[in-house]
């Protein structure tokens, strides 16, 4: 039997994508708990943000260049401006705005996804109970003063995190910013990610009035069992979301114990990895080959093994409003994830 192998140029760039992998697993990464889910999570020294890139030298030009990013708006629009093969991002929304012309983008770009990847999560809007307020309107109309936790604010809805343009559009849509809570006395309290402990050492101390932020798993049952209730984000200021691109969805999804009445609010589900519809088609195919290859290497955010079909179900916790590049919805028809 002949012996095989990479080829030399391959087993350095191969050797080099393993080796960053496994950094994610070594001393520069720790664990912390998730009270709230009762998990541990890998935290890292090691950066996250993704560039890579796939070259072809001059004489292999017929050879496929690819390149990788992770991120939100401005990702998005370097993948639909060819600066990079595929983005993968959070939520599904952000590329159906950037399909449709919406919300930061002000034109329809030229995107598919490839696959979407499962993740539950909704937007909650939480106020203290002794607060007295129960709708976005009130806190306008009573220029209340909360103490509001949530991520870091940016310049512009552009260079905004997905989380960070969700809580301003829809502040925006009832009529009120977090410059204006600010005016009137409130405090905005900034947290690099929803599951940080210093937000759970707010919620339980009662240094802050309210949470306006996704990652509802990590911190929405807290929020409850300390006396914070959910505002409802219905009547015009959903419609003004829906527009933009949003699902509507209710708060019952999450499970928590102590909601009391339904609440309805926007969904923030969903992982999609995005390229430009103008991919070749073997090469969206192969990318699809390639998670199908590697899927039990693939991290998941819902516990679970990755499910292949799960990736173009179009269901509640991988949803999207976009269609799939012809050559992803070839692979799953032709290997019987869809129908």
């Amino acid at each position: 039997m002949a012996i095989k192998r990479y080829n030399a140029g391959i087993q350095r760039a191969k050797g080099i994508l393993e080796l960053a992998s496994a950094l994610y697993d070594g001393s520069l990464s720790h664990q912390t708990r998730r009270a709230a889910e009762g998990a541990l999570q890998t935290d890292s020294r090691l950066g996250r943000a993704l560039r890579l890139s796939l070259g072809v030298k001059d004489s292999e030009k017929n050879d496929v260049a690819l390149s990788f990013t992770t991120g939100s708006f401005r990702e998005i629009s370097a993948v639909a401006a060819g600066e990079y093969s595929l983005a993968w991002v959070n939520p599904s929304v952000l590329l159906t705005m950037a399909y449709r012309g919406t919300g930061p983008f002000k034109k329809r770009l030229p995107l598919r996804a490839i696959a979407v990847f499962p993740s539950f999560d909704v937007m909650g809007f939480a106020v203290h109970e002794s607060t007295g307020v129960t709708s976005l309107a009130q806190i306008k109309q009573g220029r209340i003063p909360l103490r509001i936790s949530t991520g870091y604010e940016a310049g512009s809805d552009f260079a905004s995190s997905a989380t960070m343009f969700t809580v301003a559009a829809t502040l925006r849509a009832a009529g009120l910013t977090l410059a204006d809570i600010r005016k009137w006395g409130g405090k905005i309290v900034s947290v690099p990610r929803p599951s940080d402990p210093r937000r759970r050492a707010a919620l339980e101390n009662r240094t802050i009035d309210a949470v306006f932020d996704e990652g509802i798993k990590s911190w929405g049952q807290t929020a409850l069992n300390h006396g914070f209730r959910y505002l409802p984000i219905d009547g015009i200021v959903l419609k003004r979301l829906k527009t933009l691109g949003y699902r509507p969805t209710v708060m019952s999804r999450c499970g928590f114990r102590g909601l009391g009445t339904d609440v309805q609010t926007v969904d923030f589900s969903g992982w999609p990895m995005i390229v430009r519809a103008d991919m070749p088609d073997d090469v969206a195919y192969a990318l699809c080959e390639a998670i199908e290859q590697r899927k039990r290497a693939i991290p998941t955010d819902n516990f679970k093994p990755l499910e292949v079909a799960q990736l173009c179900a179009n269901d509640d916790i991988a949803p999207y409003d976009v269609p799939l590049h012809r050559g992803a919805k070839r692979f799953y028809r032709e290997r019987g994830y869809l129908q």
